[in-house]
């Protein structure tokens, strides 16, 4: 294996039970009794966090009351892809209708200084053969990203459609005419024959419930609602020197805060950087793209790349197979597969290879805590950033600067695990250990509502499908669905995200075979004169006990790990896990999906005229 690291301790060099009584004691006392309620929705005087846009003005326009086919519920990658899919299935009577101002979902809102994806680019970023792009480095920049949404939107027809500044109240289905009502803030009433939830994962922005924090005086913002007024700076160009005489506060540590956190220090008078739990990080080589690589790539070369990343996320690569991604979401699978071809590949039972597998997870993340010690040169800091979970418990990270900020004087971070978070906010900034600490600036680097409740990740308060049944009872214990992307009751209605059924290393492949299967039935209605399409309740039930005889475990893991939006803040079996274990696989779940699409009946769904 290339790009091989060659600081990865031996097994034999630790003691593995001693790390395990480690990670728990570290993991409970960070537990919190009210798990994933200790965020709140952004409501009343913190509602400008959510719907307030500081980066596009909103355009005046007449209400609608109109009938389309389909309407999209998202504009980011998920919304986009719905709609690539839709056109290829022959269906353009389409809208986007996002809140945003602007293709991209996520990367319109996330402007803060840094942002860049964490994933390698030329997996990440979807349809690059079919645009004829190509990303300008491996990490792309927020900006470079949201351009690329932007450019997919206008290549498939969607630009002119979208509804933007615009937020779905409601949702009800109307049997007289099979239509969905969708309501909006702008006083819409747009009749749609189907509707797809393409949301995405990184939707709706969450605030820590900090005892206090309506009394504060200062300035604060979430990360998604960066203002660069108050800051100095822009999304191209992130000089934040309108913050050279502030006192700043970031709260949280996690992907965003570690890309922001070189820049605030860079240019703040002081910054104090308020952690929970550390992440792990590891360098991050991001070179630009190689237009040498470039013509030499093969059609199909993209659906090949992502195919070898879900490999070295989620399996064991073949031997011989190179990993062509060669950074910290492989390096697990890319170092186990280095010792397994010194000693000739040997042959292993599942129990041994998973015990193997569980070493390494130790060696790695004991390579990330020394990272910490050679970067950080205060040695109480350094001991404070140092993540004790396994390798999967947190998103894994990579940043060149985040750890050398904390050797700047006016860097301090204050670990605030002692009080599960932070103790409370004042008028004049935060206490933190009894101590309060005046700041101007408070930003909430406090992430996304992930895997919580799906009226706290929707945000929206009415959902209700045939004789008036709420989604949110319908799914009160989890999703029931067919295939992931449809459930019984709800006519024409669809789902994206990790809802139901194997997942993909890659968000954006998921997303686009979800919209694939998805526009194919909604093209099949099309084609048979229906006016809808329904699941069965028999369907639903079936393919809900096919996943719950394909289910891999995962709550003793989820269990062990320390809380984060992967558990849902220390859940033992969260009902909206992103990541359930499908046993078969993804290549065996895509499969059964393309085999359904064949069949002449479509077992589990019903066309209604």
């Amino acid at each position: 294996m290339t790009c091989q690291k060659t600081d990865v301790p031996p097994a034999e060099e630790l003691d593995i039970p001693a790390l395990k009584a480690k990670y728990r004691a570290e993991r409970d006392k960070r537990l919190r009794r009210e798990g994933g309620e200790q965020y709140v929705r952004p409501t009343d005087d913190l509602s400008d966090n959510y719907a307030h846009d500081p980066f596009t003005p909103v355009a005046e326009r007449d209400a609608l009351n109109e009938e389309i086919d389909v309407a999209i519920l998202g504009a980011g990658f998920s919304g986009i892809l719905a709609g690539y899919q839709l056109h290829k299935q022959g269906v353009t009577n389409v809208r986007n209708i996002d809140h945003a101002g602007g293709f991209g979902g996520v990367w319109y809102w996330n402007r803060y200084p840094g942002v860049q994806c964490d994933n390698d680019s030329y997996c990440y970023m979807p349809l690059l053969e079919e645009t004829g792009y190509m990303p300008s480095k491996k990490f792309a920049d927020g900006w470079e990203i949201q351009a690329y949404c932007q450019k997919m939107a206008e290549d498939f027809d969607l630009a002119d459609k979208a509804l933007f500044h615009t937020l779905v109240e409601s949702i009800v289905w109307d049997e007289t005419i099979k239509r969905w009502h969708v309501k909006t803030n702008r006083g819409d009433d747009i009749k749609a024959r189907f509707v797809i939830m393409a949301g995405g994962v990184m939707n709706m922005p969450k605030l820590p419930g900090i005892p206090g924090i309506h009394d504060y005086k200062g300035k604060m913002f979430h990360t998604s609602r960066w203002e660069h007024d108050y800051t100095g700076g822009s999304w191209k160009d992130p000089v934040l020197d309108k913050l050279a005489d502030k006192r700043v506060a970031i709260v949280g540590t996690g992907a965003t805060s570690v890309q922001a956190v070189p820049y605030i220090g860079k240019y703040a008078k002081q910054l104090y950087v308020l952690q929970r739990t550390p992440s792990n990080i590891d360098e991050r080589p991001n070179p630009p793209t190689d237009p040498d690589w470039v013509a030499s790539l093969k059609p199909g070369w993209q659906q090949e790349r992502m195919a070898n990343f879900h490999t070295g996320v989620q399996h064991m690569f073949a031997p011989g197979e190179e990993d062509q991604i060669c950074d910290i979401w492989t390096e697990l699978v890319r170092n186990l597969c280095k010792d397994l071809e010194a000693e000739g590949w040997p042959e292993l039972t599942m129990e041994e290879l998973m015990a193997r597998r569980e070493a390494m997870d130790f060696q790695v993340m004991e390579r990330m805590r020394r990272r910490v010690d050679a970067l950080v040169e205060d040695k109480e800091t350094a001991e404070a950033l140092k993540p004790w979970f396994r390798f999967m418990c947190k998103r894994p990270l990579s940043n060149n600067e985040y750890y050398p900020a904390f050797n700047r004087p006016n860097v301090k971070l204050i670990d605030v695990s002692p009080t599960q978070g932070v103790e409370r906010m004042t008028e004049k900034g935060f206490v933190a250990d009894g101590v309060e600490y005046e700041v101007d600036l408070m930003v909430f680097a406090s992430g996304f509502e992930v895997t919580s409740d799906l009226k706290r990740r929707w945000g929206i308060d009415t959902v209700t499908g045939r004789g008036g049944e709420s989604i949110y009872d319908h799914w009160e214990n989890g999703p029931s669905t067919m295939h992931g992307v449809i459930t019984d009751n709800f006519p024409g209605m669809f789902y994206m995200g990790y809802i139901q059924g194997a997942t993909n290393s890659s968000t954006t492949e998921q997303f686009n075979r979800q919209a694939e299967h998805i526009a194919f039935m909604i093209g099949e209605a099309e084609r048979r004169g229906a006016q809808t399409v329904a699941a069965t309740k028999e369907g639903v039930e079936a393919y809900v006990q096919h996943c719950r005889e394909n289910e891999v475990d995962m709550s003793e893991f989820q269990a062990e790990c320390t809380p984060s939006y992967f558990n849902n803040e220390g859940e033992k079996n969260p009902k909206w896990a992103l990541f359930k274990g499908y046993m078969a696989g993804w290549d065996a779940f895509r499969d059964m999906l393309a085999d359904w699409r064949k069949l002449p009946d479509l077992p589990g769904v019903t066309f209604e005229s």
